[in-house]
């Protein structure tokens, strides 16, 4: 069975690092150690890399799952949803992007 991974890219209204502070707090709080889940990373954009292939963002969310079930879970789990109502008006943008890994 594939691993499922889980890429979020999030680009802020107000772009302060007071809010990509807060932004990763909360990923941190919310959206780790959820069952299935087998590897967790959150950070910020390393912003003196600015090459053409560099796309925009202020916060990045990778996940990854043991499965596409467990996926599935998180995506209805409380925690997740709460992190989704603290977060979603602070959002200008937001990407995923998941695939399955070989």
């Amino acid at each position: 069975m594939a691993r499922l991974a889980h890429h979020v890219f999030f680009i802020l209204k107000d772009r302060s690092q007071a809010n990509i502070d807060s932004l990763i707090a909360d990923c941190k709080t919310y959206l780790d150690k959820h069952d299935g889940v087998v590897d967790f990373s959150v950070g910020s954009r390393v912003k003196d890399l600015n090459r053409e292939v560099n796309g925009d963002f202020d916060v990045s969310l990778h996940v990854i799952f043991q499965d596409r079930a467990t996926h599935d879970v998180y995506q209805t789990a409380p925690r997740h949803l709460e992190f989704i109502e603290r977060q979603k008006d602070n959002w200008a943008s937001v990407q995923v992007l998941d695939s399955n890994l070989a």
